[in-house]
């Protein structure tokens, strides 16, 4: 047990700074991800809970295939999908399909955050004069995203985890260097025990960030 204590800080002294750069393009992965999921997160949730039936269908329709369907066969398929029309590096097509990936979760916590707001404070904005619209940006919005904000930070962190998928398409960000590094070194263990550590790292950041937020929330009612 000593030896392979040794080992690792041997390890981790060696490739902290090469980790570190794979750190920072992990977050930026992550937060492309959650920015163009939480985009189509919304759009898909409105469509979803709209009248029309063209719209539901469509977004039944993408809820059901990414929902389905595992993430590293949707990160190879859009990679090579999105690559074969537009050229993209594997950084943006990764980040993209994650995103896609992403916005069908947090669609489905959009909607039912939406869907949970007391149905008399929409009757109640229209008697005042409030259209659709406005009733949906100036009162029911801004409750349903107070609500949505645990689970969409749950999301959040899934998405930071899995992240390390892209690496099959070549993007060397956390896992995909922890890979090649155990393969140079001969050292899995020790090597997987130090990315390891570095998301453990990441995700506990990123939830004492999210717990601020929710006791800012809390203060701010």
């Amino acid at each position: 047990m000593p030896e392979l204590l040794v080992t690792i800080y041997d390890v981790f002294m060696r490739t902290y700074k090469g980790f570190l750069q794979a750190g920072l393009l992990t977050i930026e992965i992550t937060a492309i991800a959650v920015v163009v999921g939480t985009f189509l997160g919304i759009v898909f949730a409105l469509m979803k809970i709209s009248h029309s039936k063209i719209l539901q269908t469509i977004a039944n329709l993408y809820i059901t295939i990414i929902r389905g369907t595992p993430l590293i066969v949707q990160i190879m398929f859009l990679y090579y999908g999105i690559t074969s029309i537009i050229i993209l590096s594997n950084f943006w097509a990764g980040a993209i399909a994650l995103g896609i990936h992403n916005g069908a979760y947090i669609a489905e916590i959009f909607r039912g955050s939406i869907q949970g707001v007391d149905r008399g404070q929409r009757e109640a904005s229209l008697a005042l004069g409030m259209n659709r619209t406005q009733t949906m940006r100036r009162i029911i919005f801004p409750q349903a995203l107070r609500r949505a904000i645990p689970p969409l930070g749950n999301q959040f962190i899934i998405t930071l985890k899995d992240s390390s998928l892209v690496y099959v398409i070549g993007v060397s960000e956390l896992f995909g260097l922890a890979n090649r590094e155990a393969a140079s070194s001969f050292l899995p263990l020790e090597t997987f025990l130090v990315v390891g550590f570095y998301y453990l790292v990441l995700v506990m950041i990123f939830t004492a960030l999210l717990r601020w937020y929710e006791n800012k929330l809390d203060v701010d009612k």
